[in-house]
C-alpha cells in the first residue's frame, strides 16, 4: 500500500501534485528514486524541487505606484546565493522592476516583451546570462490594477526571499489615508508571507488539491483501522481543518490566532466606518 507519508515525502522532494505522486509511486511500487525519475520524464517535477539545484536563488521584488492603485511583483532567479548578493545582479533586478512598473505589462509573457534598450526584457535577461555566467530567469511576474476604491500593497520578506502583493477594497475614499488602515494592510501582508495561504476562500482551492488531500486523509484513516461507516464523517472534519489552514479568510490571524482574517476585516471595518474586502493576493516564495 502506498502510505500518506511516502506520498508526502515524494511531494516534498519534487513539488509535484499529490495525485501525481501517488500515481507514480503505485507504478514504481513505492520506489522514491524511480518515482522522481518518472515525474521528471513526464515534466511534472517542478523547478522548485528541494533535490534540484537549478536557478532557485535570486530576488523577489515589488513596485507599487504613489496612489497605490497599481502594483507589480516579480521574481528573478540565478543559480547561486553568491550571485544573488552581487551588486551587479541586484541592480539588474531593480532595472527590470523599474521598467515593468513603468509599463502596462499585464502578465509574464507581456513582461518579457517589454522594451529594454534596443530589444526587450527577455533578451536583456539572456545577455546578462553571458555576463554573469549563470542561468538567469524572470520566473514569475504579476500585476494588480485595483478596482475603484481599491488599494494595492506589497511586502518583501527576508531580503527578497518571500514577496506578497495584495488588493483590498474599501467603500470610503478617506479610509486609505488612515493610520489604522495602513497598519491593517501591513499586518495582512505579513500574515500572508508567514502563513502562505493556498487561496483566498474555499472556492479558490483547486478541486484536484482538495480531492488529493481527501484521499490522503482517507488512506490515513484506513491505516488507522477506522470503520468505513464513520470515515466520511471524520473526513468532513479533517477537510474543514484543511480549509481553515489553507484559506486566507479562514486562517487564524498570525498575531491573534483566535481571530480569523474574515473576523479581523469585519472588526477593523467597523472601527473605520467602512466595509473592507480582500479582493486578491499573491505570494511568491523564492524558487517555488
Amino acid at each position: 500500500m502506498i502510505t500518506a507519508s511516502i506520498v508526502k515525502e515524494l511531494r516534498d522532494k519534487t513539488n509535484a501534485g499529490m495525485m501525481d505522486c501517488k500515481k507514480v509511486l503505485t507504478e514504481t511500487n513505492g520506489d522514491i528514486e524511480a518515482s522522481i525519475k518518472l515525474l521528471r520524464e513526464r515534466g511534472i517535477a517542478k523547478a522548485g524541487a528541494k533535490s534540484d539545484r537549478e536557478a532557485n536563488e535570486g530576488i523577489i521584488t515589488a513596485r507599487v505606484n504613489d496612489s497605490a492603485s497599481t502594483g507589480i511583483l516579480l521574481e528573478v532567479n540565478c543559480e547561486t546565493d553568491f550571485v544573488s548578493k552581487n551588486e551587479n545582479f541586484q541592480a539588474f533586478v531593480a532595472d527590470i522592476a523599474d521598467k515593468l512598473a513603468a509599463s502596462d505589462a499585464a502578465d509574464h509573457e507581456a513582461a518579457l516583451a517589454v522594451s529594454h534598450g534596443q530589444s526587450n526584457i527577455g533578451d536583456f535577461v539572456k545577455v546578462k546570462v553571458v555576463e554573469l555566467g549563470e542561468n538567469l530567469q524572470l520566473r514569475k511576474y504579476v500585476r494588480f490594477d485595483a478596482a475603484p476604491g481599491g488599494i494595492v500593497a506589497s511586502y518583501i520578506h527576508l531580503g527578497g526571499k518571500v514577496g506578497v502583493l495584495l488588493e483590498v477594497g474599501t467603500t470610503n475614499s478617506e479610509t486609505a489615508s488612515k493610520p489604522e488602515f495602513q497598519e491593517l494592510i501591513k499586518n495582512l501582508t505579513l500574515h500572508i508571507a508567514a502563513s502562505a495561504p493556498k487561496g483566498l476562500s474555499r472556492e479558490d482551492i483547486p478541486s484536484d488539491i482538495v480531492d488529493a488531500e481527501k484521499e490522503i486523509f482517507r488512506v490515513r484513516l484506513i491505516e488507522q483501522g477506522k470503520p468505513e461507516n464513520i470515515i466520511e464523517n471524520i473526513l468532513k472534519g479533517q477537510l474543514a481543518k484543511f480549509f481553515a489552514e489553507s484559506c486566507f479568510l479562514e486562517q487564524g490571524f498570525v498575531k491573534d490566532p483566535d481571530v480569523t482574517i474574515s473576523q479581523l476585516l469585519e472588526q477593523k471595518g467597523k472601527e473605520l466606518g467602512d466595509t473592507l474586502t480582500v479582493t486578491r493576493f499573491v505570494r511568491f516564495g523564492l524558487g517555488e
